[in-house]
């Protein structure tokens, strides 16, 4: 009797050894075994971190006062210099990381929303509904991103809302395109059968059963969506269509355009390098939180 049930008890622990992980615990170890990705992942976490501490008046709470004559070079005083007001170009640019973040931030939110909503809605019903949501986006992103972004910045005025509005407009539909598709594969799943033979309605369905089995998608797409931001910030800024009254790294390489004739290039540099790091690692963190999350690369 004591030897067959130790024998099933080791057939059971062999037998949870050997079963598969969840979809999130194998992304979880994937993600962790890549150190790559790890550094990514504390990089964008010191970001996020100087953002809220930046937020709340801890770090860079002075960035308008003067500390310096204009155009002073980068010194052990000031390790990136002044710019043309004798301000601390450092302070400027950690005070620029809270304004990335926010834009990135509000712009991943709104695309997600108004992606995730029309592609699921296009997807799960289908007929004259997937038609006519197939055909909005279809004008939508026929128009050239920077004509649609500018117009839209024009015509609500400069402003940091109307970069988190004209931004976050303005990258929904690749969302939107793979929502739908995903939801017309999840439809059809037992599941999905399951939960209409219980009862269930169209909106417990997608919101309940569906969009959570996709959720890798929508994490996927947001951080890809939230480093496109920042990027576009700076075009904006660069137009004049920006961020106003408060420093960012799009209107800190606008400014440093008139600067480079003079020889003072550390604004430039301090704003470059500060994006550069947090766009390559929002990248690589991208890429792994895809290989980790797709389920088609799952054991691979």
């Amino acid at each position: 009797m004591t030897t067959a049930t130790s024998e099933t008890l080791t057939l059971n622990k062999s037998e949870t050894k050997k079963a598969p992980k969840s979809l999130w615990r194998h992304a979880f170890h994937t993600i962790v075994s890549d150190k790559l990705a790890c550094v990514s992942l504390v990089i964008v976490a010191v970001y996020f971190l100087v953002a809220i501490l930046t937020f709340l008046g801890v770090l860079a709470a002075d960035w308008n006062v003067e500390v310096g004559s204009a155009y002073a070079a980068p010194s052990m005083d000031n390790i990136f210099g002044t710019d043309f007001l004798g301000r601390s170009v450092f302070l400027k640019t950690i005070k620029g990381t809270e304004t990335a973040v926010a834009i990135g931030l509000a712009t991943a939110a709104i695309a997600l929303i108004i992606g995730t909503t029309l592609g699921a809605v296009a997807g799960y019903f289908g007929g004259i509904v997937d038609e006519v949501i197939v055909w909005f986006y279809t004008t939508f992103s026929a128009i050239p991103f920077i004509m649609l972004l500018v117009s839209i910045a024009f015509i609500m005025g400069k402003g940091t809302s109307t970069v988190f509005i004209s931004l976050g407009i303005t990258s929904w539909v690749g969302l939107c395109r793979v929502v739908r598709g995903e939801v017309m594969k999840h439809k059809d799943r037992e599941y999905t059968h399951a939960a209409t033979a219980i009862g269930a309605g169209h909106t417990r369905k997608i919101f309940k059963h569906i969009l959570p089995n996709i959720s890798h998608v929508l994490i996927i797409n947001f951080s890809l969506t939230f480093e496109s931001a920042i990027k576009a910030e700076v075009i904006l800024s660069y137009l004049g269509l920006g961020v106003q009254g408060r420093p960012s790294w799009g209107t800190m390489i606008d400014d440093s355009k008139l600067e480079l004739a003079r020889g003072v290039w550390w604004q430039l540099g301090a704003a470059t390098f500060a994006m550069f790091v947090i766009v390559l690692a929002f990248n690589i963190l991208g890429d792994a939180l895809r290989d980790a999350l797709d389920p088609k690369l799952k054991g691979k």
